[in-house]
Order: C-alpha cells, then sequence, then structure tokens
C-alpha cells in the first residue's frame, strides 16, 4: 500500500532542498498564536520587548518597564517570558529579573498577578500580561503579596515604603537585604 502522505512530504522535502533551503519547521499552535500577540503589541511607550536568543526563538524574550510615575518612577524593570508550546491554554511563566522591593514581586523574582496564575484565559495576550505588570508597578497591591515584609510597610506606613523603595532603586539596603541600583 502507498502511503500519499509521506510521499507527499518527500516531494515537498525534496522541492526545499532543491531551492537551497533547509527543511520549514512546523511551528507550533503556540508559536503562530504568539507570533500573532507580538505583532499586534500595543505597549505604552515606557515598556520595550527584546529577543535576547534573536527572533527565531519566540518562545523566549524579555520585557523591560520603566515606571514614569508612583513609587517606581523612573526605575527600570526586566522579566523574562517563558512561553509554552501550548500557549494560550497556559499561561507563560514571567520572572523579574531585576531584585526589586515590592509587595508583589518576591526576591526571586516570582511575580504575584493573578492573570498568570488562576485567572487566566486563552482569550487574554502577551499585551495584557505586560499591561498587568506594569500595572503592579504604579499600583502595588498589598492584600495580595508574595513580599510579605514589603506589603506590611506599604500597608501600615506608605512613607516608609516609598523610602524603601527609593533606597533600593538607588542601590542599596532595605533591612539586611541588598538591592542593585536599576534607576
Amino acid at each position: 500500500m502507498i502511503k500519499l502522505f509521506k510521499v507527499k512530504e518527500k516531494q515537498r522535502e525534496n522541492a526545499e532542498n532543491a531551492n537551497g533551503r533547509g527543511p520549514v519547521k512546523k511551528q507550533s499552535a503556540g508559536e503562530l498564536r504568539l507570533h500573532k500577540d507580538i505583532s499586534e503589541l500595543n505597549l505604552p511607550k515606557s515598556c520595550a520587548i527584546t529577543f535576547p536568543n534573536g527572533k527565531d526563538d519566540l518562545m523566549s524574550f524579555e520585557v523591560s518597564i520603566r515606571p514614569d510615575e508612583g513609587y517606581y518612577a523612573g526605575g527600570n524593570f526586566v522579566f523574562t517570558f517563558q512561553v509554552s508550546p501550548i500557549y494560550p491554554h497556559e499561561a507563560p511563566k514571567v520572572k523579574c529579573k531585576t531584585k526589586v522591593y515590592h509587595p508583589n514581586i518576591d526576591l526571586e523574582g516570582n511575580v504575584c498577578l493573578n492573570i498568570l496564575r488562576e485567572d487566566w484565559k486563552p482569550v487574554l495576550n502577551i499585551n495584557t500580561v505586560i499591561y498587568g505588570l506594569y500595572h503592579l508597578f504604579t499600583e502595588p497591591n498589598s492584600e495580595d503579596p508574595l513580599n510579605h515584609d514589603a506589603a506590611a510597610v506599604l500597608r501600615d506606613n506608605p512613607r516608609l515604603f516609598e523610602t524603601n523603595v527609593r533606597r533600593a532603586m538607588a542601590g542599596g539596603y532595605v533591612g539586611q537585604t541588598f538591592f542593585p541600583r536599576c534607576i
């Protein structure tokens, strides 16, 4: 019995090799959706996206956020995104590379953002996640913290919280923890 699909596949491969190109890698549904999301990005001017591994690896990229208002104004915060092949059925994995004094980001860079966890839905996209991260810097949330110490200070003494944020962003100690400069 002749397997037509194998014959067609072999013919396509031979044609590609005759044209001088290597075989074309088939993209997953997640890669196709991510390509669409990235082509439709509408970022605020204080956010930028980069691809450290080149444009061939869309599934891994970085986003830098430079808030222009709030406690974190003037800082530069870099996040890594790892996107699963089953995206958008699974939220991207996001980590903060910049050590930051923040109630919703712990010292290891884990991010507490509801749309990255229980509230993720396939209709959400990368643009939504980036705006969510930006919102964490303009309106930190002490009600759902990862860094409980920072959340308590924000809740009980906003002036001290602002002082701690400025000290951390300038490169200094807050308590026993050193924060590299990010201004």
